[in-house]
């Protein structure tokens, strides 16, 4: 058994709301860490199901947990409300509806005490529990990223993955100095994405392993954007990125991560427009169009820094929104084909051969 008086080596974040029906095997898959000696600090933003009375019976059997019961005010609140009150020397991350495997939070700690990292990262499953209960692998982190630190603006990869903030360890200390808190806006829409870079974009020092540390449920996803409220949160993430690289004081390092996060945000862009009900494309081509064009302005990023077919697409936006729209609704839905016509149309020979070999190599 842990002392339950010494210091917690790490302090896991949960946030939780309205999630009953999963939280009993969340917060099972925290007390069955190898790691013991943890705090496992659950946030409750005003759950109106069972889910604050169960996190009180929890606390009641482990002194390990520790319940905040606060007013709902989202994601963002919730965890810096987390951080505030963490007192680990690392801090994790659980959604409270994923689990995590029993080794995850000693294989993140052993690699970053190994390499002296302020920031580890791991890889995850997806998971289904229904109708039957699956675990596809994702491999995130690649062999040859692990056994060594790495300095992230010099192999730029991990920024155009998945955020998986949740798949990692942090050192508090180095979130401190390095002001690594979450946006407090409404909603739980995309609040991962300014915490993931901002970690990514300071630690000098990161460290990667192939174990797989979460199982990352999808069963309980949103496939669509329908409310308009959060259709522009992931603007306000990276507008609050591009305000933190501002002030990062690294002339060298803020200008050499200004492109990555242009080109990061692309992805990110693309990713929420094909999600957003089709009454609010157009405005949010718009706000792309804005952004993007300042950005080059401002000399933050050149055309040239995106890969041939993406550079397409963002050329088409910026020149009419609306012509973009009207040709991504017919070629989208032609799928593999007619995404190919489109890029050989508007970018001709060379840019087709480029999205032909990364689809083949599974790197869109």
């Amino acid at each position: 058994m842990p002392n339950r008086n010494s210091q917690p080596i790490v302090s896991l974040l949960i946030p939780v709301y309205n999630v009953e029906k999963y939280l009993a095997e969340c917060l099972d898959s925290a007390l069955a860490q190898t790691l013991s000696n943890i705090e496992i600090i659950c946030i409750d933003d005003g759950s109106t199901d069972a889910s604050d009375t169960m996190l009180d019976e929890y606390a009641k059997k482990d002194p390990r947990v520790k319940v905040i019961h606060k007013q709902n005010s989202g994601y963002g609140a919730s965890m810096n409300r987390g951080l505030d009150a963490a007192t680990g020397e690392f801090i994790g991350i659980l959604e409270s509806d994923d689990t995590m495997l029993p080794n995850g939070l000693e294989v993140l700690f052993n690699a970053a005490k190994k390499h002296g990292a302020n920031v580890v990262k791991g890889n995850f499953n997806f998971y289904w529990s229904a109708p039957n209960e699956k675990i596809e692998p994702f491999p995130l982190v690649l062999k040859e990223e692990c056994g060594r630190l790495v300095d992230v603006i010099e192999e730029p990869r991990i920024f155009h993955q998945k955020p998986s903030i949740w798949s990692g360890l942090y050192n508090r200390e180095f979130l401190v100095q390095n002001g690594i808190r979450f946006l407090e806006t409404p909603g739980a829409s995309y609040q991962d994405t300014s915490f993931a870079f901002k970690a990514f974009a300071a630690a000098k020092k990161a460290a990667f392993v192939q174990d797989a540390i979460i199982n990352y449920r999808q069963d309980n996803e949103s496939s669509s954007v329908n409310n308009r409220g959060k259709v522009f949160c992931v603007c306000e993430e990276y507008a609050e990125i591009e305000r933190w690289l501002s002030e990062l004081g690294e002339g060298d390092r803020a200008r050499l991560l200004f492109p990555v996060e242009q080109t990061e945000k692309y992805d990110s862009y693309m990713w929420n427009y094909v999600r957003l009900a089709p009454e609010f494309r157009l405005d949010f081509l718009q706000c792309m169009q804005k952004e993007f064009q300042a950005a080059l302005d401002a000399g933050q990023v050149a055309l040239s820094d995106f890969q041939p077919w993406k550079r397409v697409n963002l050329k088409l936006i910026l020149e009419s929104p609306e012509k973009f729209e009207r040709e991504n609704a017919t070629y989208a839905d032609a799928g593999a084909v007619g995404r190919a016509m489109h890029y050989l149309k508007h970018g001709g020979p060379s840019t087709l051969f480029a999205y032909a070999r990364a689809r083949m190599s599974h790197e869109l």
